[in-house]
């Protein structure tokens, strides 16, 4: 049943309906036949022969262990493949699976009105097909899309968030094309190395993908490894000799470790996460630019699980032969958990932090401070942000930075406006944030520690009204207390950053529709989405939505 419609989105109607629901049910289509295809008798004949379909099992419902042809169609969100049981209408949504492929996949999983499945056998390939360059592209799980025209790339996610924000922000596609509300996605000129930042695992055994056609199983080889987690596993790691995704400078460092680490004494072994026996943990590099020069930077942030600087040494003299490091790190994490965050923190060769410079300004980085992992694209993106904001150009304006971070999209505008505002719940990228204010002489801008999620109703009495609120939450979104501050602030515009267009497509719903369970009433427009490709290969999107008060 529809209600009536909030204000919003020209003509949007909100419907009692859940949205993630009704985007799967939009995905099916109507067979006259409810039973899937037979496997085709050129993958039956295979010489590595996969097991059939079970003829007793096969309903419109399928059910988990079924082995089905599939057909993807399109992706969705986090890269999997939307597939359809031929010739029926029912959804399986399906890893490394690329629109117009038709292959054989095994039912892993029954959800609701949808079912996820592991991908056996390729029958026939996907459109738009392009020869991977990396060679772990099919096995990382870093690089979904790589062997997907770049093009078609752009034009699949654009499509999702178009779909998400219909689907999930229920906003009127015929509105939103009539009031040209999407805009067309922004590609990345830098398609390879533009990651600023990555993190390689350690590892006691060496993991080997096994082959499609066997069921997807693999082996474990008995040797040290270095390199990126299998998707899905914490304790399997793919050795790594070569990111294309990171800079070619971090590239030296990475060849550098691997062929040194494991000829060195014993004691120099990967940390075990069944055992929690072993040193090494962690490798992280990044990459920043000199503010001089704008010659590349790069930290080297070793995470063990104890702090033993002699056995390192070796590893940091070789290292620190390389031009481009200016900086080699210790961090200590000493607990049986595997992140790469330390209680602990040494220097053990060169300075403590890096620079990046963004849109004129200088940024310190951190060997865990969080910063935006495409430098290049991040200019772009902060670029639309500007251009959303509308500033009058007498610096007047009130900024409110919500989820700030270090500081860095605010500290872009601090210049053009009367004062910048910032929160953030990380008491150190605070205190970076506010170092960055110092270092580049920008004395209008405010940091303060606080948690977004447990806001009160004294939130906003230590600074005037905003004209301008800018939020970029993580994946999660806003909560609701957040959402419900922002309707009764009424700020001029808001200025929505996220990586996530599901959650995104909610807040936007909420905003500018509002929530009759809460008794919210939406009070602004959706005026423009704009998705940015930040992370090329991969399933990730960014967008930028201005929202105007209503």
């Amino acid at each position: 049943m529809a209600v009536g419609a909030f204000a919003g989105c020209v003509g949007a109607t909100r419907l009692t309906v859940r949205p993630l629901m009704r985007t799967l049910s939009c995905l099916a289509s109507s067979s006259p036949s409810p039973y899937p295809a037979s496997v085709p008798q050129s993958a039956a004949e295979s010489s590595e022969p996969l097991p059939p379909p079970s003829s007793s099992s096969l309903s419109f419902f399928p059910k988990r262990g079924q082995t089905l042809e599939l057909v993807c169609e399109s992706l969705a969100f986090k890269g999997k493949g939307v597939c359809k049981v031929a010739g029926t209408g029912f959804v399986v949504m399906c890893d490394q699976a690329l629109p117009g492929e038709r292959f054989l996949g095994r039912i892993s999983r029954k959800k609701g009105n949808y079912a996820e499945a592991t991908k056996l056998k390729t029958i026939t390939p996907h459109h738009d097909l392009v020869e991977a360059p990396c060679e772990y592209a099919s096995y990382c799980g870093g690089c979904k899309t790589q062997r997907l025209l770049y093009e078609a790339q752009l034009m699949a996610k654009e499509q999702q968030v178009r779909d998400l924000i219909v689907h999930v922000g229920r906003f009127s596609s015929v509105d939103c094309e009539q009031y040209e509300i999407f805009k067309p996605v922004v590609p990345c000129d830098l398609q390879f190395h533009y990651r600023n930042k990555m993190e390689f695992s350690f590892g006691a055994k060496r993991w080997a993908p096994g082959d499609e056609a066997k069921m997807n199983q693999d082996f474990i080889e008995n040797d040290f490894a270095l390199g990126l987690h299998a998707p899905g596993f914490f304790d399997k790691v793919l050795d790594i000799e070569k990111c294309l995704l990171q800079s070619e400078a971090a590239n030296k460092v990475l060849a550098v470790v691997q062929d040194c680490w494991r000829t060195h004494d014993s004691d120099l072994s990967p940390y075990d996460v069944h055992t929690h026996n072993g040193f090494l943990k962690h490798l992280m590099l990044r990459t920043g630019r000199d503010r001089k020069t704008g010659t590349a930077e790069i930290m080297v942030n070793f995470v063990t699980s104890s702090y033993k600087p002699e056995l390192l040494k070796p590893l940091v003299q070789k290292i620190s032969a390389i031009p481009e490091v200016v900086s080699v790190m210790n961090n200590v994490n000493s607990s049986v958990g595997n992140t790469s965050v330390g209680e602990q923190e040494h220097t053990l060769y060169g300075k403590s932090t890096i620079t990046e410079v963004l849109r004129g300004l200088v940024f310190q980085i951190s060997a865990n401070s969080f910063f935006q992992t495409n430098s290049y694209q991040a200019e772009v993106l902060y670029k639309l942000i500007e251009e959303c904001c509308g500033l009058k150009g007498d610096g007047s304006e009130v900024v409110l930075d919500l989820f700030c971070g270090t500081g860095t999209i605010g500290l872009t505008l601090a210049k053009r406006v009367r004062h910048v505002y910032g929160y953030e719940i990380i008491a150190e990228a605070v205190s970076i944030a506010r170092r960055n204010a110092e270092l580049n002489g920008i004395h209008n801008a405010t940091f303060v520690q606080g948690d977004l999620n447990k806001i009160d109703g004294n939130f906003g009495n230590d600074f005037p009204k905003p004209d301008i609120v800018i939020s970029d939450p993580n994946r999660p979104g806003m909560h609701i207390k957040l959402i419900q501050y922002l309707l009764k602030l009424q700020a001029s515009r808001i200025i929505y950053v996220s990586c996530n267009p599901a959650t995104c497509a909610r807040d936007l719903d909420y905003l500018c529709h509002g929530l009759r369970e809460k008794n919210l009433r939406g009070c602004y427009q959706l005026k423009s989405v704009q998705p940015v490709d930040m992370f090329p290969h991969t399933p990730h999107i960014e967008c930028v939505c201005l929202l105007e008060l209503w």
